[in-house]
């Protein structure tokens, strides 16, 4: 049952993928029909058409390789100056493919659609139709958040305490999977020396109080805390004081890249209860802001992680939880996540629709990115061209006309080769050496 549980897990998020493909181009596709550009094509998938359909104009379908999707405008780059389809051809290498990316641009444009072409409108509303997309997948994210976090809620510790650790181990022993019982010699943990029991509910911690819900602000101020403590819980419907000897000990840092790095925190040996939590409009906002600044950080570092990526993929290094990750990867996280037992299903669920979130997160900066054929390598040289055209009005000259796109197709043409090469490097770590979430 885990096994078949694992592929309805992959086949779900996979469907989610495809749909936040489509709704991305969604967002090109009605901004265009708004200012009247002529779009034949809506696809979901590159290679061979498996399904389509026609309605009007255009042809909606899906594809064989299920890795993206497009919205093809006609006349998306402005013919040579001078001419009206582009149709010469110089001989020089980029030259060359600009010529032909021009006239592939340009041959499907009949007569009557001359003034439907993308490269006629204003810059602005270029701008609009390429930005349509990723923000698309800005509002997916958004609202998968707000979902999770106000509907679902976050797993949140309470102060009431589940278990007690047995005795305090150094951090090779947790790094390396904490053995079943104490080693020999090992000092008893605090808690459980102070009489401390199961299913106490710690009330103050250094004369600070804290509610039923304050389980954060407990571990914060335990952390915070260090030789003899005094503590109050209540067993039973009474409430009893403690004196616990805290003492520093040496974790592993969660929050670092280097899986070796630690921290020095006070140690108490409790283990607390924990319930899902809904956060209120304005924390969910907090968490929407601070996830934003995560993932845009995290793509400005990834060429920071290919030689780690490189080690996973072919030299059998260990893979770490920031690693990138393709479609096969998450793919397959998501079937962990419904394939997990004995599990609440806000876990689930909350999990599934974070990743979800998260990947569109992902498409919305990747896709800004001012490179060919990514949607900023559009969204630039127009505002370059309005800056252009609003300056010569400023200064009474004549329109300069359109910037040509098509100039940058020499960098589109590196970054397709880059990007393949990294994406069948991610597609091979992913399979040969996955991240796993879950042990």
């Amino acid at each position: 049952m885990t096994i078949v549980w694992t592929v309805v897990g992959i086949a779900i998020f996979f469907f989610g993928l495809l749909l936040s493909i489509a709704w991305h181009e969604l967002g090109h596709f009605t901004t265009a029909r708004w200012f009247g550009i002529k779009v034949p094509e809506f696809m979901v998938g590159f290679g061979r058409t498996l399904w389509s359909v026609r309605r009007g104009e255009t042809e909606y379908g899906i594809k064989m390789i299920p890795l993206g999707g497009y919205v093809r405008m006609i006349g998306m780059l402005p013919p040579a100056k001078g001419g009206t389809l582009g149709r010469n051809r110089r001989t020089g290498p980029f030259q060359g493919l600009m010529d032909d990316a021009r006239r592939q641009s340009q041959a499907d444009v009949l007569p009557q659609d001359a003034d439907r072409q993308f490269w006629t409108r204003s810059p602005w509303k270029r701008i609009i139709v390429m930005f349509a997309g990723p923000f698309m997948n800005l509002i997916l994210a958004i609202a998968l958040f707000f979902v999770t976090l106000m509907g679902v809620g976050v797993l949140t510790p309470t102060t009431q305490i589940s278990a007690l650790e047995e005795c305090v181990l150094p951090v090779t022993a947790v790094q390396n999977g904490a053995p079943d019982r104490c080693p020999a010699g090992a000092p008893r943990a605090p808690a459980l020396a102070a009489g401390v029991q199961p299913d106490d509910r710690i009330v103050a911690v250094a004369g600070r109080e804290f509610g039923a819900d304050e389980g954060e602000a407990v571990q914060d101020a335990i952390r915070a805390s260090s030789g003899p403590t005094p503590i109050v819980v209540e067993r039973g419907g009474q409430q009893i004081p403690l004196t616990v000897d805290v003492i520093p000990n040496t974790l592993p840092d969660r929050e670092s890249d280097d899986p070796n790095a630690t921290i020095t925190a006070g140690y108490l040996g409790v283990l607390l209860n924990t319930n899902y939590q809904p956060l209120t409009a304005g924390e969910t906002v907090g968490r929407i802001g601070d996830g934003m600044a995560r993932t845009a950080e995290a793509i400005t570092q990834i060429p920071a992680r290919i030689p780690a990526l490189f080690g996973a993929a072919f030299l059998g290094e260990e893979r770490g939880e920031n690693s990138p990750m393709g479609v096969v990867g998450v793919s397959r996280i998501g079937g962990e996540i419904l394939a997990q037992q004995n599990v609440p299903w806000q876990q689930d669920v909350s999990l599934f629709l974070n990743m979800l979130a998260a990947v569109n997160l992902s498409l919305f900066f990747l896709n800004l990115l001012p490179v060919p054929p990514l949607d900023g390598g559009q969204i630039v040289p127009a505002i370059w061209e309005a800056i252009k055209r609003n300056t010569a009005k400023l200064l009474g000259r004549p329109d300069p006309g359109p910037v040509d796109a098509a100039k940058l197709l020499p960098v589109a043409y590196v970054f397709v080769i880059v990007f393949l090469g990294f994406s069948v490097m991610v597609a091979i770590a992913d399979i040969v050496n996955p991240v796993r979430l879950f042990g």
